[in-house]
């Protein structure tokens, strides 16, 4: 099962998390822990190279994107072979949205999207798309949220 997805700035603010399976009060130990790795890690490292750690029974990749960090933590059949399939699905998708890897002020502006895509690649846990131009059609068939 994937057990999170999250997204933070360089300085370690979350921009985006989705959390399946994982406990309330366990969400703020990952935050904390999945922020600290990546600041230990991250500095200097090369745009989209992976990073893989393992933290008890669990498996984390995780990598930079323009200035956004993209930490995938997953178990069981979700080892750092199969999360490095999900973050380059990820890491596409955010391309495309934003035609680009994304400075923090560009992901914001496409958040919506960004989020629309997330939603289409992982479902409940588990890798749901991960074809480019399928996720393309499924988010354009999203209505638009009334505010």
């Amino acid at each position: 099962m994937i057990l999170a997805v999250l997204f933070a700035n360089t300085d370690g603010n979350i921009l985006v998390e989705r959390f399946h399976g994982v406990p309330a009060e366990e969400r703020l130990h990952w935050r904390s822990f999945l922020v600290k790795l990546g600041a230990e890690n991250l500095r200097g490292a090369r745009n989209e190279e992976l990073l893989v750690a393992s933290h008890k029974s669990v498996y984390i990749v995780y990598t930079m994107l323009g200035d956004v960090c993209i930490y995938v933590v997953g178990k069981d059949e979700y080892d750092e072979l199969a999360l490095s399939e999900v973050i380059f699905v990820i890491t596409s998708a955010v391309k495309d949205v934003c035609g680009k890897p994304p400075t923090e002020r560009l992901f914001l502006d496409k958040y919506g999207r960004i989020c629309l895509c997330l939603d289409e690649i992982v479902w409940k846990g588990m890798l749901e798309n991960t074809e480019k131009d399928r996720i393309r059609r499924l988010i354009r068939l999203k209505p638009p949220v009334e505010p």
